[in-house]
């Protein structure tokens, strides 16, 4: 199966899940708008063609299928890849997980957008303020002590006790953290060693390795859904 990624260029956003899936199974996949621009992106979202309608990037075009959303995306990609258990509980639980991820993802997205996403940073300065104060101090210890407590019961090494699409999202998701939030990551990171350790783990898997060395990796920036802004940090 050839796969195709429809992501925005030049960010890593909600897409990266999804990449680093399709790169640790070593997937066959064309990242689309890296090589073809943003504008490849756009039939889709205006309808320009038969099937499912996307509301938003990531989504994947797998044969006839086009899927959307990134956990549902990876609810697909799986099985296909390998990246879940056979157990059909053990899937359900992933897909669970996944979705938590997801509301964790949008926590962090508000921290800096609490207002709106159409408007500037710059023009919600102060209301982020608030709202990353809370994440920083309620609502990232009571999502990362659930994860550390899920790595606990799947036997200290994994999320669901063999590797899975969960483990890559949760590497992505801590990565993302400690770039926006160093200081506060720092403070916390004492009490999340099975996450910390999951990290590392996840980081030398060959295929996983190599794109992290390689330019298919974006970067993380102040466009994305991880951004890095110092007042937003725990005080220096």
């Amino acid at each position: 199966m050839h796969y195709a990624l429809y992501y925005w260029s030049g960010i890593q956003g909600r897409g990266e899940f999804v990449r680093l899936a399709l790169e640790d199974a070593g997937a066959d996949y064309t990242d689309v708008a890296r090589e073809q621009g943003d504008d490849a992106i756009m039939p889709f979202l205006r309808g320009d063609h038969a099937g499912a309608l996307p509301f938003a990037p990531p989504f994947l075009k797998a044969g006839t299928l086009l899927i959307a959303q990134t956990a549902n995306i990876l609810q697909y990609l799986g099985p296909q890849l390998g990246l879940v258990p056979d157990s059909g509980s053990r899937r359900v639980y992933a897909h669970q997980l996944q979705l938590t991820i997801a509301d964790l993802v949008a926590e962090v997205h508000d921290s800096h957008h609490p207002i709106a996403g159409s408007l500037y940073y710059e023009d919600q300065k102060d209301e982020a303020r608030r709202r990353a104060a809370n994440l920083r101090e309620t609502r990232l210890p009571k999502f990362l002590g659930y994860f550390e407590r899920v790595l606990e019961r799947g036997g200290g090494y994994h999320a669901l006790r063999t590797h899975s699409h969960v483990d890559l999202s949760l590497f992505q998701m801590m990565a993302g953290l400690e770039y926006a939030f160093p200081r506060a990551m720092h403070r916390l990171q004492g009490g999340l060693p099975h996450l910390h350790a999951l990290c590392i783990r996840v980081a030398a898997r060959p295929n996983i390795a190599a794109y992290l060395a390689s330019p298919r990796r974006c970067p993380f920036s102040e466009n994305g859904i991880f951004r890095h802004y110092d007042e937003l940090d725990d005080p220096a």
